[in-house]
């Protein structure tokens, strides 16, 4: 009998746990032109299968990738596009999808994991909290998860932490703002670079050219959810430096993002 052939994987297999903890965006062709066949919407990138497949093994056409993964996947894919569009709805029933499917294993690290990807949406996206989902888990979770755990909350890191945390991020553990800022501009992927900008001013470390480069980032991928919480941001910054004429543009924006969201 003929040995199977190994299937090369569709998906980006994870160099690290948490290489698919940060979402990517799917990015258009300049002037707004999409990749042939694919969408120009805000779709996730999580590596191969969330990541989780490296839990199981390169992919091939031999074993079969488990049901639960493949589900997890696309209900995080859609959870995680579907917030960062602005869907609260649609984000929250995909969510507890993703989690039901990954705590179908009874592995809390292989949830915990997941919530990670969830946590780090919501610091794209401003939205600040101790990411309680992950915290019920922390205990379980594997040193990579915790590592990112504590950047994205912005506690006392360890001395290992850059190493572990996904490669985007590693130079900015520990960047003074000035140089924070010039790392920023060289990650590549549209949701890292905001994950990263979140951070940054969790930190205290977010210059003026961070939330441009940060409004700028979420503008270009049509991200809502992100786009109005930086361009908020901005407007509160130049209102308290009594820019009032910037002030007023910024708000134009904002309006004009939120007509579109009704």
């Amino acid at each position: 009998m003929t040995k199977p052939t190994p299937v090369a994987c569709p998906l980006r297999v994870a160099a690290s746990p948490l290489e698919g903890a940060t979402p990517a965006v799917r990015q258009s062709r300049p002037g707004g032109v999409p990749r042939p066949g694919r969408s120009a919407s805000p779709i996730v990138r999580l590596g191969c299968l969330l990541g989780l497949l490296a839990l199981l093994g390169a992919c091939s056409s031999s074993p079969p990738v488990p049901d639960w993964a493949v589900n997890a996947h696309g209900a995080t894919e859609r959870a995680v596009s579907a917030y960062l569009v602005g869907n609260s709805r649609v984000a929250a029933v995909e969510f507890e999808r993703a989690r039901r499917e990954v705590a179908s294993t009874g592995q809390p690290a292989r949830v915990a994991r997941s919530e990670l990807l969830r946590c780090a949406a919501e610091v794209a996206s401003l939205e600040f909290n101790d990411c309680p989902a992950y915290q019920f888990l922390a205990a379980d979770a594997a040193a990579p998860e915790q590592a990112y755990a504590r950047y994205l909350l912005a506690q006392q890191t360890q001395p290992t932490d850059a190493e572990r945390l996904p490669e985007a991020h590693r130079t900015l553990v520990n960047a003074v703002p000035a140089a924070a800022e010039a790392r920023l501009t060289a990650i590549t992927d549209p949701l890292s670079r905001l994950v990263a900008a979140g951070v940054l001013l969790r930190t205290g470390r977010a210059t003026p050219g961070v939330i441009v480069l940060a409004v700028d980032t979420a503008s270009a991928q049509g991200l809502r959810r992100p786009l109005l919480a930086w361009l908020q941001l901005a407007q509160q910054r130049a209102q308290a430096a009594g820019q009032g004429e910037e002030a007023a543009r910024l708000q134009r924006r904002i309006d004009l993002v939120l007509r579109q969201a009704r």
